[in-house]
């Protein structure tokens, strides 16, 4: 494929990231955004060319369009700003790709899927640390154990979110959490299942359930009905999170949210380059079946934010040489359980059952 790719939400936190990552693997996408001054500084500092639309009018979006190949979407809350992007996209005949973790954004695009094979276009949400190393991790598991039932994921990983990851976490406030079984996503409170889980022999932490991404998308990987995703959390944290759902309604309220939302605007951007250096990220995972057989596996990785940049620009390597299977595709259902390893600093190994 010769056009060229466009990135928009280019001067976010993560958006920048990806930009200047690209600009050191010699790659020059086109720069988006709806601010004028912020869209063009960044393009400025890297000497790339940069376009200026908003998500609200289709007739905008299609004119930011023009001859682009491919879109990276990285402006979120995504749930509020990924249909408009789709569906520019189906329409201009563009590939899709975003960073999101929402499962609501899965779901709409498994939707658009028969519609995106007709327009061979390709939508592939969640080419980030939501989902990639945790879909790869749950293909893997597959593979190991064809008739497998139930799936459970895990990832533990240090550092507070960006910015953008907080905002998005601020919208779902009071929404509580969400499970797969017998196929079908559905409602369950946030942190209604606990364990402990081995990232490493030395790092056992202590999880709680939460509504990840791989809710939805394991599903159309794997085919497994079962689903449920964890991440690490204090355990003293986790007695205030028990008590929320005697509060879901307030947290639902505009008010709250846009209380929250205002703190997060006082807080830095991100992690800062310190931080994303010394950061890894965990990722474990565990399958079995009716007959209770078993298979198990870990995954050490990057820290979140930076495997989002290598992991979007790798598959964006993919789809630019025209590697890009048509309709709603999950990273590890389009380019296999060994996509991860593609990533720097990347191990993986199989956890053998001790006997007793």
């Amino acid at each position: 494929m010769a056009k060229k790719f466009l990135l928009y939400g280019a001067y976010g936190y993560t958006g920048k990231l990806i930009a200047e990552l690209a600009k050191e693997k010699g790659m020059q996408p086109i720069l988006a955004g709806r601010s004028e001054e912020k869209t063009r500084q960044l393009a400025d500092e890297l000497g790339m060319a940069y376009r200026v639309f908003g998500l609200g009018n289709p007739g905008d979006i299609d004119n930011g369009l023009e001859d682009v190949g491919l879109v990276l979407h990285a402006a979120g809350p995504f749930i509020h700003t990924a249909r408009p992007m789709m569906e520019a996209c189906l329409r201009n005949g563009v590939h899709y790709l975003d960073i999101t973790g929402e499962i609501p954004v899965f779901e709409m695009a498994a939707s658009l899927g028969p519609r995106a094979r007709e327009a061979e276009v390709m939508l592939m949400p969640g080419a980030g640390f939501d989902v990639v190393p945790t879909d790869c991790t749950a293909l893997y598991l597959k593979e190991k154990l064809p008739d497998a039932t139930h799936l459970q994921l895990a990832f533990s990983s240090s550092g507070r979110p960006s910015q953008g990851t907080a905002n998005t976490m601020a919208e779902n406030l009071g929404e509580g959490g969400a499970v797969r079984k017998d196929g079908k996503i559905q409602r369950a409170p946030m942190g209604h299942k606990t364990m402990e889980v081995p990232f490493t022999e030395e790092r056992r932490r202590f999880c709680m359930t939460i509504p990840w991404g791989d809710v939805s998308t394991a599903y159309y990987s794997t085919g497994i009905p079962n689903i449920e995703t964890y991440t690490s959390v204090h355990p003293r944290s986790y007695r205030y999170i028990r008590l929320q759902p005697y509060f879901n309604w307030l947290l639902r309220t505009s008010f709250v949210r846009n209380m929250v939302k205002r703190r997060i605007a006082k807080r830095p951007a991100g992690p800062s380059e310190e931080q994303r250096k010394k950061g890894k990220s965990y990722i474990w995972g565990k399958v079995w079946n009716e007959d209770g057989e078993s298979r198990s596996a870990r995954l050490i990785t990057l820290e979140g934010y930076t495997l989002t940049a290598h992991a979007s620009l790798n598959i964006i390597g993919k789809v630019m040489a025209g590697n890009a299977p048509a309709g709603f595709q999950t990273p590890a259902k389009a380019y296999g359980p060994g996509l991860v390893m593609e990533i720097p600093q990347t191990v993986r190994e199989d956890i053998v059952a001790r006997s007793s």
